[in-house]
């Protein structure tokens, strides 16, 4: 018997802080998982690290600058895929909407589907580098040996012509590089091999 007369402790103090505890452990978890799509949606809505913007039209107006704009494509490994720009680079004119191609090859005897991740370099241009057009919006599915040509139409916003970050640069670098997904398709011999069989 407690010769002070406390009262028992009722344990609900504890429960509190573990409460608190785990409402704090679940909006971390919860954070993380947000983390990447509110990232991703930061760099589409500001260009931030290079990411270039989407247009649902074209501009409204000519700029007076010109720009070189370079080309990359690359092919991650795991992905027997070709890919190339059909032209290196092109002058563009602010404002202008521009056309440019890129062929990719499946090499494989098996249908693959891949998507494109892309940026532009430096960093700060891709506030201004604007795609109206790009196969690297969607996944893209080539059959065994089949090539295609995968088109991207652009505009760079005339209105960087008044962004003092961009007065000494003549010459980007829009860079693409196609990863798999995992939407592989069995190869027609192996198909046909199998329906054989049953």
């Amino acid at each position: 018997m407690d010769p002070l007369n406390r009262p028992a402790p009722t344990g609900r103090p504890n429960q509190r802080v573990a409460i608190a505890v785990l409402a704090v452990a679940l909006l971390m978890v919860g954070l993380s998982f947000a983390a990447v799509p509110l990232y991703a949606l930061f760099c589409k809505a500001t260009g931030y690290a290079g990411t270039p913007q989407v247009a649902s039209r074209n501009s409204d107006h000519f700029g007076k600058r010109s720009l070189l704009v370079r080309f990359d494509a690359n092919v991650a490994p795991g992905l027997a895929w070709t890919f190339e720009p059909e032209t290196d680079a092109l002058n563009v004119r602010t404002g202008e909407t521009v056309t440019v191609y890129f062929k990719a090859t499946n090499q494989s005897a098996t249908e693959s589907a891949a998507l494109a991740t892309f940026n532009v370099t430096p960093e700060q241009t891709g506030a201004w580098f604007n795609k109206i057009s790009c196969f690297c919006f969607t996944e893209q599915r080539l059959a065994a040996h089949e090539s295609a040509e995968m088109p991207v139409v652009f505009f760079l916003d005339p209105t960087l012509e008044s962004d003092p970050s961009m007065a000494a640069i003549d010459t980007l670098t829009l860079s693409y590089t196609f990863f798999p997904t995992k939407h592989a398709v069995a190869p027609v011999a192996a198909a046909t091999e199998a329906k054989s069989k049953l």
